[in-house]
């Protein structure tokens, strides 16, 4: 099939780890400005199919194309400068510097710590530092050292740092692990917000979480898709329902 429309196509993907298929040819594709939902139970292959997509684990078998253009031998930096930004479950911030300063060494032109503290922080950055700070409702924190962030702001600060690079896929697993009721609620509404000029691909367990925000879900059991679709859809798939919504 033509993969023109789509922003991600990941077609017969396979990784072995000591002859156990983690992921076992796997299909999915993903439209531009789509906010997808990955759910499944524990050892389904979720964060593995991310590490392939990201460049951080190698594909034994299957392809990964990001716009057309074949990633599936990338190494992962290079995957991150064609837009592919990623975020894992536990905050890597830098603690000891400010909100403003963890946003300035985001910033693309710097690679690593020092080379990004190097550049002058001219308007181009300070622009963005503010727009992202805005979106990520960390505008008036700027001078705060990331530390004294509550877990919910350390995990927004988290999702700034990649939008400074203004990915055009960004990929987030459990964001909203540990959150108090009022932080997920507002992480929902950033995530719908951040996703009208990028697609999205999100792990969750939280049901009520993903049918507030999921265009589509995929269901992935023991490596592969069991399922994807609505919401709805989804949630009333009898193969679903055995194995992951009835426990």
């Amino acid at each position: 099939m033509s993969n023109t429309d789509f922003v991600l196509a990941v077609e017969d993907l396979t990784v072995s780890f000591d002859g156990f298929k983690a992921i076992d040819s796997l299909n999915l594709y993903v439209d531009q400005g789509e906010l997808r939902v990955i759910i499944g139970p524990n050892g389904a292959g979720k964060t593995t199919l991310l590490d392939l997509i990201c460049g951080r684990t190698a594909a034994s078998a299957g392809s990964i194309k990001f716009k057309n253009d074949e990633m599936t031998k990338l190494p992962e930096y290079k995957r991150v400068r064609q837009g592919i930004g990623r975020k894992f479950q536990t905050p890597s911030i830098y603690e000891n510097l400010s909100v403003f300063q963890n946003l300035e060494v985001s910033f693309p032109r710097g690679r690593g710590v020092f080379g990004a503290l190097a550049f002058k922080c001219d308007q181009e950055v300070k622009d963005q530092v503010q727009k992202v700070a805005t979106e990520i409702g960390l505008a008036d924190s700027l001078d705060l050292e990331a530390g004294l962030l509550s877990h919910g702001q350390k995990q927004w600060l988290e999702i700034g740092m990649l939008l400074m690079q203004d990915p055009e896929l960004l990929m987030l697993d459990e964001p909203i692990a540990g959150m108090s009721a009022r932080e997920r609620e507002v992480t929902a509404d950033l995530l719908k917000r951040i996703c009208k000029n990028r697609s999205m691909i999100v792990i969750e367990h939280d049901m009520a979480f993903v049918a507030q925000i999921a265009d589509k879900v995929t269901v992935m059991h023991q490596g592969k898709i069991l399922a994807e679709g609505s919401m709805d859809k989804v949630q009333n798939d009898p193969k679903v329902i055995d194995v992951y919504l009835g426990h």
